[in-house]
């Protein structure tokens, strides 16, 4: 198998790439992309996927794992067919004070979707308070991590130790926060003050799939 090198200095002599041109592209250093073109360090995540985007490959195939057929050169050949590439996502298993857990990687506790989605984790919807956003009862919805959202954005939301869907609306000036359902069976939920304290937003809603 290939190493991450390897694979790197082949990408970027298939497109005819130099190191300086695959730094802007990316926005990577050229300190931290001759570290990578050495093999003296592999990039984390969010690197790996601004390379494998540049370089027109699929993360696992730099990483060594996949066919060596590029998904330019698989396009190429089988122009009706384009390659479904799978990441593998943890699901959120239980929250404990305001921290997330995630599932132990055994059978049932990880997704296996597209490398397209750009998401850290994914949970698993409950119940119909967002239908109206075609989020249903046992759906999976990918989310990004990031502490804040905007206005009218879906967000994972903890209260109180559990997770939540819902769209978020944050009035600075008042210190009010509204998280509001698709569904208007479901009345917002509006919190001020020191209430404040038991919401935390785990993430941005980026991807939902139906796992019927």
């Amino acid at each position: 198998m290939d190493t991450f090198k390897e694979r790197l200095a082949k990408a970027m002599q298939r497109l005819n790439i130099t190191q300086a041109e695959l730094c802007a592209m990316t926005g990577i250093s050229r300190s931290t992309m001759s570290q990578y073109y050495s093999g003296a360090f592999r990039p984390k995540e969010d690197k790996l996927r601004r390379i494998a985007k540049a370089l027109e490959v699929s993360e696992a195939w730099l990483l060594g794992y996949e066919n060596p057929n590029t998904t330019a050169e698989l396009v190429e050949k089988f122009p009706n067919i384009r390659p479904v590439h799978l990441k593998q996502f943890p699901i959120l298993g239980e929250i404990a004070c305001g921290k997330p857990i995630f599932a132990e990687e055994e059978r049932g506790s990880f997704l296996m979707a597209s490398d397209e989605i750009h998401a850290d984790f994914c949970l698993l919807a409950h119940g119909d308070s967002m239908t109206g956003a075609r989020i249903y009862d046992g759906d999976a919805v990918f989310i990004r991590s990031q502490p804040m959202v905007e206005n009218g954005e879906i967000a994972a939301v903890i209260i109180n130790d559990e997770a939540t869907l819902k769209r978020v609306y944050f009035d600075r000036k008042q210190a009010r926060l509204q998280l509001v359902a698709e569904n208007p069976a479901y009345p917002p939920l509006v919190y001020v003050g020191e209430e404040l304290e038991t919401v935390h937003i785990l993430g941005k809603a980026i991807a939902f799939m139906s796992l019927l």
